[in-house]
C-alpha cells in the first residue's frame, strides 16, 4: 500500500460525509485496519474510503500506519480528556438513579473509591419507610458494603485480601476471608454484588459497577432496602434492573462493549 497521507483530494460535503467519516472512526477504534477492510466495512469504494481517510488524517483524527493500516489519531485523545474533565459524575447518574428509585421504590446510593474507603456521593430515598443510615459524604467499609464490593469486582485475591486486612482493623467483619472471598468469584462472575446485612443489621443491598471510557471501574451504585423487602428471589430480580442503571452511567462515561473484529491485514 502506498503513502496515503496526501491530502489533495478535498472529501465530498454534506452530511452524509460527516456521518461516513464518523463510520471511519468508530471502525478504527479496535485498531489497524486496512484500507479494503475499511472500505469492505463501510460498503463504500477504496476511493471514497480513502478520501474521507484522508481527510481525518489532516485533522489527527485519524493516523496511518504503513503496511498495517488506519488507527486513531492524537486529536481524540485531546479531546477525550477535555471530555472526562467536563462530566460530571453525580449530574450524568442523577437522572438514571432517579429513575431507578422511582422503579424500585428503595433508595439508591452511588458512590466512589477514596483512598481505602467507599465515598457516597449520592443518596436518593425510596418511597418504603425504612431508616437507613447512610448520609452523602460518608465513608464506609468496602468489604462489607455492597457499593464497596462493587467497587472491588476488577481486583485480584491478593488485592483483596489487603482491603479485608484495612477493613479488619476498624472492627470484626461478618465474615472470614475465604468465605468473603468466595462470595466476590460469584459477583465477579455476575457483574453484580450483594450486601447481606453485613453492614449494617437488617439491611440488604444490590450494586453494580460504573466504568469509564477506558473500562475502568471509577464508581458504583447500590439499591438498598430492609431486609424484608430484600428476599433472596428479589435480589436476583433487582440484579437487571441495577446493572442496567450501571451500564446506563457508564454509557454517558463514554463506557462500550466492543466485539472483537478481524481488521485484516494492510
Amino acid at each position: 500500500m502506498t503513502d496515503e497521507r496526501s491530502s489533495k483530494t478535498k472529501p465530498p460535503a454534506g452530511s452524509q460525509t460527516l456521518l461516513r467519516g464518523l463510520d471511519v472512526l468508530d471502525a478504527a477504534a479496535d485498531g489497524p485496519i486496512s484500507l479494503a477492510a475499511l472500505a469492505e466495512r463501510l460498503g463504500l469504494t477504496r476511493s471514497t474510503t480513502h478520501r474521507l481517510a484522508n481527510a481525518l488524517i489532516d485533522r489527527r483524527f485519524l493516523t496511518f500506519l504503513p503496511r498495517l493500516g488506519y488507527k486513531l489519531g492524537p486529536k481524540l485523545l485531546d479531546l477525550g480528556s477535555i471530555a472526562q474533565r467536563q462530566v460530571n459524575l453525580v449530574q450524568v447518574a442523577q437522572p438514571i438513579l432517579g429513575d431507578l428509585a422511582t422503579l424500585t421504590g428503595d433508595t439508591v446510593h452511588l458512590g466512589v473509591l477514596d483512598e481505602s474507603r467507599a465515598l457516597y456521593l449520592e443518596k436518593l430515598p425510596g418511597r418504603r419507610r425504612v431508616e437507613i443510615s447512610s448520609r452523602i459524604g460518608d465513608r464506609q467499609p468496602m468489604t462489607s458494603t455492597g457499593l464497596g464490593k462493587a467497587l472491588l469486582l476488577d481486583g485480584n485475591p491478593l488485592s483483596w485480601r489487603q482491603q479485608f486486612e484495612i477493613d479488619k482493623r476498624d472492627g470484626p467483619l461478618a465474615l472470614d476471608f475465604e468465605s468473603w472471598r468466595s462470595r466476590m468469584e460469584r459477583y465477579v462472575q455476575t457483574g453484580i454484588a450483594f450486601d447481606l446485612e453485613e453492614n449494617e443489621d437488617q439491611i440488604r443491598c444490590v450494586a453494580a459497577p460504573i466504568r469509564n471510557a477506558s473500562g475502568e471501574i471509577v464508581a458504583a451504585i447500590s439499591v438498598s432496602s430492609a431486609a424484608q423487602y430484600m428476599s433472596d428471589e428479589r435480589m436476583e430480580a433487582l440484579s437487571g434492573d441495577v446493572g442496567q442503571a450501571a451500564r446506563d452511567i457508564s454509557a454517558e462515561l463514554g463506557w462500550q462493549v466492543r466485539e472483537k473484529r478481524d481488521n485484516g491485514a494492510a
